[in-house]
């Protein structure tokens, strides 16, 4: 299975326009993801970004066929938004930990995140992740986290993750202080979008919404 991204940024003033277009090319976009059996697509919103996941077959394209329908409903979408990365131009993957993807996503809680990187750390986040891969190594994360995944583009970072309700537990104090750590560290080099760092900083972040989903 390959995992595929890309991004956009509503353009201002223009978010009734975004969900009109959205509602307007929705079925048709949706038969053209089954038609090229592009699965678990979902579409995250948060301030005026907007995030969207899918996945394929390995090695899979694009037939010729639909590429004026791709390019259609691309060129819908050009009235209301700004793309940071369009369908089909891959932003840079910078983090992966696929573990057991689960198949059943009905006890699936979904968390998609969205930071701004400082100027010129771009390298550093990669490299500062690499190094989780990399002590990692080969072994295979049980979850309750899997298709976890975190890509880049325009200074943006966009992450996926699918967590397995039926496994979370509450940390424990050496994991919330290896957390408080990580994220301490990590505000250095970057600045949320989205409010999941909110209970250490103290400040309001926006909430990410899923604004569509299609199996």
């Amino acid at each position: 299975m390959e995992r595929h991204a890309f991004a956009m940024k509503i353009r201002k003033g223009c978010g009734n326009d975004f969900r009109r277009i959205l509602g307007e090319v929705w079925p048709t976009f949706t038969a053209f993801l089954d038609r090229n059996e592009m699965k678990n697509f979902s579409l995250w919103n948060a301030e005026d970004l907007v995030f969207a996941y899918y996945e394929t077959k390995d090695g899979a394209a694009l037939p010729s066929s639909e590429i004026a329908e791709a390019r259609k409903w691309i060129r819908d979408f050009d009235r209301a938004v700004t793309w940071i990365s369009r369908p089909g131009q891959e932003m840079r993957l910078m983090y992966h930990d696929f573990g057991v993807v689960r198949e059943n996503k009905e006890l699936i809680r979904h968390r998609m995140f969205m930071t701004k990187l400082h100027p010129g750390c771009e390298e550093e986040y990669k490299k500062r992740h690499d190094a989780l891969v990399t002590a990692r190594g080969d072994k295979v994360d049980p979850g309750p986290d899997s298709n976890f995944s975190i890509w880049s583009a325009g200074g943006y970072i966009f992450g996926y993750n699918e967590i397995d309700t039926t496994m979370e537990t509450e940390e424990t104090p050496a994991e919330h202080e290896a957390t408080v750590a990580w994220e301490t560290r990590q505000l250095g080099i970057m600045d949320w979008i989205t409010n999941d760092c909110d209970w250490l900083t103290g400040e309001v972040h926006a909430q990410v919404r899923r604004l569509a989903w299609h199996r």
